[in-house]
């Protein structure tokens, strides 16, 4: 299934997982795909336009995940909605496993990105936090961006997003059996590269950069 070295991280939102798959592909100089984009930019088509899911992941072009608005917190309820879905799932199946089968390898990111998209990948990882300091997370950089939100708000929207990943039956949320587990709920940015990094390098991974 898959070519080049692939790299596998896995996690709920706001566990960083985003971050650190982007500051892996940089260091490796391997390609990077956020595959909750594809889902984002189904959801956000199908509430915008009311059109069928199945039918706009059918026809998703790469062009469609540059749209800005797949960043904000309806986008990620949309994409959760629609990741319930058995037909989006299917369609947008072919689409990542192609970016992973590139010759030169590639970094990609999600919800079962190790268990069903690529689950031959030799560099698998769980990224994860606790639901308050995803929370905690999220609200400084809502905060950040202008947005008026309160704390509670925003752990209840985590914890139920949460639960609807975990318990879809098309591909929940979960850890593949041999991905290392991150917990990064006393870490910041660096501290998380450093530990997956240390952790890649023992699978033998080198990066192709200076």
């Amino acid at each position: 299934m898959t070519k080049g070295p692939v790299i596998a991280i896995d996690g709920p939102a706001g566990a960083g997982k985003g971050t650190l798959a982007r500051r892996l592909a940089t260091h490796f100089g391997l390609p990077h795909l956020d595959t909750g984009l594809l889902y984002r930019a189904v959801g956000l088509k199908a509430e915008k336009t009311g059109g069928s899911p199945a039918e706009i992941s059918a026809g998703l072009e790469p062009s469609d995940l540059a749209d800005p608005e797949l960043r904000t917190d309806e986008a990620g309820q949309a994409a959760s909605k629609v990741a319930v879905i058995q037909q989006v799932r299917a369609n947008l199946l072919d689409f990542q496993r192609k970016f992973a089968a590139q010759a030169t390898g590639a970094v990609l990111d999600g919800r079962d990105t190790g268990t069903v998209i690529c689950p031959d990948a030799p560099v698998k990882l769980f990224v994860t936090a606790s639901v308050e300091a995803r929370a905690e997370r999220r609200y400084r950089e809502l905060r950040a961006k202008g947005v008026d939100t309160i704390k509670p708000r925003v752990l209840a929207e985590m914890a139920e997003r949460d639960r609807r990943d975990s318990e879809r039956a098309a591909a929940p949320l979960k850890a593949a059996p041999d991905a290392y587990h991150l917990d990064t709920s006393d870490m910041d940015a660096d501290a998380a590269f450093a530990a997956a990094l240390a952790f890649i390098e023992r699978k033998g991974f080198r990066s192709t950069g200076p």
